[in-house]
This record gives C-alpha cells, structure tokens and sequence, in this order.
C-alpha cells in the first residue's frame, strides 16, 4: 500500500481537484509532500528500528499511515488532504526499511532468497496495482476511496504483523543528532529541487533561490553528511563500513537505475494508451496486467532458485530483460500497432521483473550483518527512492521536449503543441486528432529511451557484482520460540 500510494493519486488529480474546488498546482503537492515526506527520513527510520527494534517502529508507522489515511479520505480542503498526505508520508518512511530489515535479520543469507524474492516482487507489482486500484476505485466509489481502502488494509496488517512478525533483538545506539540534521536538510533540498523543478520551469523558486541551487546545495550538504559520518567520534547515522561491501555497494548504484526506470516508463506508456488509443485510464493500466501477473506467479520458483544458485547473473539478466522488454514498447508504439500485440512487452517485463527484484536484493543484502540491517535498508530504499525522483522529473522534461519536436510544425509551434498536449493528458482528456496522433505517438515512443538507457546502465553495473562467499559469519537472529 505504500507504493500504490505513490502512483494512485495521480490517476485521481482531476476528481480531486473538482471535488475540492482547487487548482492543478495546489493538487499536484498532493503527491509531491507524499512523496517528500516518504522519501526524506528513509536513513534515519532505518536506524529507529535498529535501536527499538523493526516491528515496534513497523507498527508505529502503520498506525500513523492508517490513520493519515482515513484523514486524507475525509479531507474537505486541499490544504488538509495535503497535510494528511505529510502524515502519510512518513508512516510510509517508518515502515518501509523495516520491511527488508526483518527479512534480513530472520533468514540465514543462503535461504533469504525466496523471502527477499517476495519482498522484491510486492515492490515491482504495486506501482503497476496503483493505477488499476485508482481507476476501479474512481470509477465506482470515488476519489476519497483510494485513501480509505488503506484503513482496511492497514488493520488487518497491523493484526497480522502483532501475531506473525517476531520481536528482535535490539541494539543500543547513541543518535547522531547532527548527522540526522544534514541528512534530512540534504535529502529535503536534493529532492525537492529535482522533484518540483519542472513546476519553476528549472528557474527561481523564491527570491535568490533557485531550482539549481537548491539541489547544488543540497547535494553538497550530503556530502557534507558523508565527511561528518567518517570523522564523527561517536555511533554514525550511516556506518560506512556497509560500503566496504562490494555488492552492498553494487546493488544500491543498481537499484537507482531500476528506481528511475520504472518510475519513468509508466508516464509515456500511460499517455499514449489513452491520448493515442483512446483507452480510459483503468483500460490502460489492465494493458500492464500479464506484467503484474507473471511477476507475482514466477517471485517463488525466482526466489528458490536464489538459494541453490549464484543470483548476481540472474540479477544481471533481468536487468537486460526488463531493458528488452521497454525497447519492444519503442518499436510497438504506433497508432496502428494491435492491442493484442502491446501485451506482448507487458509479459516480457513480466518475466524480468521476477528475474530483477529479488535476486537484485537478495545478493545485496547478502553479507549484512544483522545489526547493520536497518541502516542497509534505509540506504537502499533512499537509493530507490532518489531513482524514482529522478525518474520522474527526467521523464516530464524528456516527453515535453519530444512532443514539441514532433508535433511543433503540425501545431505552429513546439511549445504551444507540447503544451496543448500535455494540458489535455494531465487533465485526462479524450482521445487526439488523428492528424495529432502519429507525431504523439512517436513522442511517447522516444521517451521510452530514457528508461531503457537507465536500465542498461544498471545491467553493466551489475555486472561488478562478486560471487557470494561460500561461508559467512552473517548468521539470522535467533527468533524466541514464542513469536
């Protein structure tokens, strides 16, 4: 549920706005104090739930999501749907390191992988879930239902993990209070300048500062961190020993290509269901269902494999087929290419979904040592994270610039087709002009080149991945036979 909600608002941006008699720019902060609230804090929750313990900071977390939740549902202005939407955020920041820190912790690295399969899959399949939900919910019910299917959810996790999630052992850790101040002034400028940089067209934001300067200050505030984090006397936010791991180190470089792939292929593709093919949003999303379907059937025969074999070429492999798979969508994204046929690519990536995720997580995360299991997580889930933002914000200016280098002669103008175009699809319209279509069509189809060059990086960076030793001191915490 955490991941559905960072792609199924968008789907309701319209009837959110109609519904709450506000603008576009107001709705659209919606998602993006979603999205800055999850993705700020990841380092620092990772080390909660080494310090007291990952179910009690999991529950915690669930508790704030659920009930944000019902508050965002029941929300009669933009600006208290947004502040829900912050309370939301960050449960979902308690929760997710915590997610792979249990499993780490729980299973001996040689029989991690079925788990970490799982694990892996649930996060590939939910941002393809988002947009289906959304479309269903908003179809039948309305916008304030793709808030309050969390509340269920939320209870009946909260029983299941009080009865089946084990409590473990904790350690004693002193915060490192300054480290928490300049990752989180880090993280806010980095990924608020790259998020929100397309909406100040790249400009000034407010006064003397602006779009670059935030995310140059940002990024040297992190490095600032990093320096702190190696001279500091006391216990690190981020123990950067985790990076004297060669496939720790790998496997995050990795999982922000995959973060910014798969965030950045699902704009173009959605766009040219609808504005080209004339589908409504639901249709779309059910274009993508042979994906979600062979990811989830294949995540246990992927995941036993894990454990017999050597998972770093799997890993390898799915990369390069999820890069095949969105290169198929280059070739296929025409006004006249069959329905029938563009489900083809669907249960390609399918397939490489189930080859990526969990083998990806499972060699990164082998030779964690359990104590370090939550600041690892939080690493790794901040890397995605920071993927998916750049995915994001790449995707937008990269389909702006398409759209007006094709249709800019058609329409008298680049910036006036990419706008009229981009207006109309952000505000869910009918289908194009024919006339339009084919130019469109092209656009939508190089976009897609963006996702498949990230991918293709991370596929080569992976190949850096070391054979996993043949032994490790990394044991599972034991589990008291009661939980």
């Amino acid at each position: 549920m955490i991941l559905v909600d960072t792609t199924i608002v968008s789907v309701a941006n319209p009837s959110i706005m109609d519904g709450l008699g506000t603008t576009m720019v107001a709705t659209l902060w919606a998602t993006s104090a979603y999205l800055l609230a999850y993705a700020v804090p990841l380092l620092i929750t990772g080390r909660l739930g080494d310090r007291f313990g990952p179910r009690r900071i999991y529950l915690f977390g669930l508790t704030v999501f659920t009930l944000s939740s019902l508050a965002c549902g029941m929300a009669g202005t933009i600006e208290a749907l947004i502040i829900a939407r912050v309370f939301q955020g960050l449960g979902a920041a308690l929760m997710t390191p915590q997610t792979m820190a249990v499993i780490t912790r729980i299973f001996s690295p040689r029989n991690r992988g079925s788990a970490m399969a799982v694990w892996g899959i649930t996060a590939g399949v939910a941002t393809l879930v988002g947009p289906i939900l959304g479309g269903v919910l908003l179809d039948g019910f309305g916008w304030e239902w793709i808030f309050f299917i969390n509340v269920p959810v939320g209870i009946i996790g909260f029983v299941l993990a009080m009865r089946f999630v084990p409590k473990l052992e904790t350690h004693a850790h002193h915060f490192d209070w300054i480290g928490v101040l300049l990752s989180a002034a880090g993280m806010f400028m980095l990924v608020f300048g790259i998020q929100e940089g397309e909406s100040y067209e790249w400009g000034v934001i407010w006064g003397p500062i602006s779009v670059w300067s935030l995310i140059i200050v940002g990024a040297l505030v992190l490095v600032l961190f990093v320096i702190w984090q190696r001279v500091q006397r006391g216990e690190p936010l981020l123990p950067l020993e985790i990076f004297k791991d060669r496939n720790f180190s790998v496997g995050t470089g990795t999982i922000v290509t995959v973060g910014l792939a798969v965030t950045s292929m699902g704009l173009p593709l959605m766009f040219y269901y609808q504005l080209v093919r004339g589908l409504t949003p639901t249709q779309s999303a059910l274009m993508l269902v042979p994906m979600a379907l062979l990811s989830a059937g294949l995540a246990r025969p992927v995941g036993l494999l894990i454990d017999r074999t050597d998972p770093r070429r799997i890993a390898t492999f799915g990369l390069a087929l999820v890069a095949a798979g969105m290169l198929l969508y280059f070739f296929l994204l025409r006004p006249e290419t069959p329905l029938w046929l563009l489900l083809v690519p669907s249960a390609v990536l399918g397939v490489a979904n189930a080859c990526m995720w969990g083998p990806l997580a499972s060699i990164t995360t082998f030779s964690l040592a359990p104590q370090l299991a939550g600041a690892g997580s939080g690493v790794y889930n901040t890397s995605r994270q920071v993927g998916a933002v750049l995915g994001s914000a790449a995707i937008a200016a990269l389909m702006q610039s398409r759209i007006a280098a094709e249709l800019g002669g058609a329409s008298g103008g680049g910036a006036g087709a990419a706008g009229a175009a981009g207006g109309e699809a952000g505000m869910g319209g009918g289908q194009l002009p024919e006339a339009a279509r084919e130019g469109f069509a092209a656009a939508m189809a190089q976009s897609m080149l963006l996702p498949v060059a990230a991918i293709l990086i991370g596929a080569i960076v992976s190949l850096w991945f070391a054979r996993r030793p043949q032994k490790t001191n990394t044991n599972p915490i034991e589990v008291p036979a009661e939980a």
